[in-house]
């Protein structure tokens, strides 16, 4: 299958590292994946602020971009852009005057998935340590981002997967619905609620009895792991693509940053196969 990555410009501009292992992990599928040039943010800071009319040139650019490649699916590891461009940015376009980009606009995002909901509905994959080798010997627990569990409705595809690594010491989180506030500009605008929500949800994984806590959505993960530091406590922040892309020759570290080890581009593995593909 040919699979475009839709990095998110959180992850491009803070942890690219995560979409590398996004890359790495479909690969080691079998799957080919390319990069639409061009590419940038799904828009929802703007409109989220209430700024349909700037929101518009980020939209279109997107559906450029992705409407420019030949692919069978897209995927972001990122429940809250993936559902940013299902459920804001064909209403935006609409509202704006522009049905014919809002038609564009929901082909798009109905060709693309989030990074669990593609490996678990459309791959098969069910097993990390089976079927993609992954091995993570290290006490986790996981937080489920709200745009992932209530626009996506992704259910337990994320912590099922992670539960799935090797040797992985999986701890439940408290209380595990409950938003770590960061909300995207709620926490610029209402810093003093962003931080007791965040410090609620850090209190929730040291009593989970985890050192790291995983979850799908990077804006979520760096607004707790920022917490954690400003407030000297012992949790690290790893996205759950990290997770899996870990194996035994080459495991993800948690002594001091947590790092993957992403080499150089080198030749591609050659005699694979590609599966079938598959759209929704």
């Amino acid at each position: 299958m040919r699979i475009a990555l839709f990095a998110t410009c959180i992850v491009d501009a803070m942890y690219p590292k995560v979409a590398l292992a996004t890359v790495r992990i479909l690969e080691r599928l079998g799957h080919e994946v390319v990069f639409p040039q061009g590419q940038g943010c799904c828009s929802q800071m703007h409109v989220n602020s209430g700024y349909f009319e700037d929101a518009v040139p980020v939209i279109r650019n997107h559906v450029r971009a992705f409407t420019s490649v030949d692919y069978d699916v897209a995927v972001a590891p990122s429940g809250s852009c993936v559902a940013s461009l299902g459920h804001q940015q064909p209403m935006v376009a609409r509202e704006c005057g522009d049905d014919a980009l809002a038609e564009d606009a929901a082909m798009v995002a109905d060709n693309t998935y989030e990074l669990s909901e593609l490996l678990v509905d459309v791959l098969g994959v069910t097993d990390a340590a089976e079927q993609l080798g992954s091995y993570f010997p290290h006490p986790v627990t996981y937080h489920p981002s709200c745009h992932g569990m209530r626009l996506l409705g992704l259910g337990d595809r994320q912590k099922d997967l992670v539960r799935s690594v090797a040797e992985i010491d999986f701890h439940e989180l408290p209380d595990a619905e409950e938003c770590c506030g960061f909300g995207g500009t709620f926490s610029f605008k209402n810093p003093d609620v962003s931080g007791a929500m965040a410090e609620a949800k850090l209190r929730n994984v040291e009593s989970s009895g985890a050192s790291l806590c995983t979850g799908g959505d990077a804006s979520c993960l760096l607004h707790l792991g920022g917490a954690a530091s400003k407030r000297n406590v012992d949790v690290q922040t790893v996205h759950f693509a990290e997770i899996l892309a870990s194996t035994r020759s080459n495991p993800l570290t948690v002594d001091g940053p947590v790092e993957l080890s992403i080499p150089q581009p080198g030749r591609r593995p050659a005699g694979r196969t590609t599966p079938a593909g598959a759209t929704r």
